[in-house]
């Protein structure tokens, strides 16, 4: 059986980057409505178990060191987000692609980064391949070395 929560995870995490990626390197507000849409609250004014999570995702993106932020909106969002160096440089990482011979060169570089795939993957709506994608930005042997600090 699918770990549903985890496709979920997947499906914020793409969601949010590319949003992030398309506003950088403005500070931002990233609320969880425009991520997954509107969930109620239950009688007690408590977020869905799916609102949670996503606000968690952002929480743990931030943790991971994906994006940075000054302030919760209480648990509707962060505020003042920007994607970190190391999510730019994953998301803008070179990603196998196909072209037309004529494509010019400019269209081939967008189109074979992370980037677009995560794009293509949310258009095409498919849980397998935004999964993948997802997991190819995670798993990317991008490693970022720690500036040296000066005395």
């Amino acid at each position: 059986m699918a770990d549903i929560h985890i496709d979920d995870f997947y499906h914020d995490c793409t969601r949010i980057l590319v949003r992030l990626h398309e506003v950088f390197p403005r500070l931002t507000s990233v609320y969880i409505d425009d991520i997954i849409g509107r969930f109620e609250t239950d009688e007690y004014g408590i977020a869905s178990h799916r609102h949670q999570a996503c606000f968690d995702t952002l929480l743990w993106l931030a943790a991971e060191g994906y994006i940075r932020y000054q302030d919760r909106v209480r648990t509707e969002g962060l505020d003042q987000v920007v994607l970190t160096e190391k999510a730019f440089l994953r998301l803008s990482r070179f990603s196998p692609c196909e072209p037309e011979p004529s494509t010019p060169a400019s269209i081939i570089r967008k189109r074979s980064t992370l980037l677009w795939s995560m794009k293509q993957a949310l258009k095409s709506g498919s849980s397998d391949t935004i999964c993948q994608v997802a997991s190819r930005f995670f798993s990317s042997n991008y490693h970022h070395e720690p500036k040296e600090m000066s005395e």
